[in-house]
């Protein structure tokens, strides 16, 4: 296992404290929490909406949820900017399809990694969803 960038990436502490002023912030000046889960959902309604605006036009979910980009959506592309930023700024980035510690575990195969990644993302956006987060 490559020890040799772990020295470099941000303290964990430091950047739960700031995630929890941001979450804070986020509540006081926009009475809002921040979170991903709705996101997706309506992104998925906002692209299904330009090759059928009627037919999500007509699902319950979207009459009180309308797909459109909004301050969630840019916090979402946020995320995934800032932590490539993070990691460009902390010399730690790298691409790699099949992390170290699942190499050593599962072997190198892409296809079984991506496989469980994507089912195991269904689960997870599947308990948010149903926790209403």
């Amino acid at each position: 296992m490559d020890d040799r960038n772990e020295s470099k990436g941000w303290n964990p502490y430091i950047a739960g404290a700031l995630t929890g002023l941001l979450l804070i912030a986020s509540v006081w000046v926009g009475g809002k929490y921040f979170g991903a889960s709705t996101t997706f959902v309506r992104g998925a309604g906002y692209l299904e909406s330009t090759f059928s605006a009627e037919r999500v036009a007509r699902m319950a979910y979207f009459v009180k949820e309308l797909p459109r980009i909004d301050w969630q959506w840019m916090f979402v592309v946020g995320i995934f900017f800032g932590s490539l930023i993070a990691a460009l700024t902390s010399g730690t980035f790298r691409s790699q399809a099949v992390p170290s510690m699942w190499e050593q575990r599962f072997g190198p195969g892409r296809l079984k990694r991506g496989v469980v990644a994507f089912f195991g993302g269904a689960i997870a956006m599947f308990g948010a969803r149903l926790a209403d987060g």
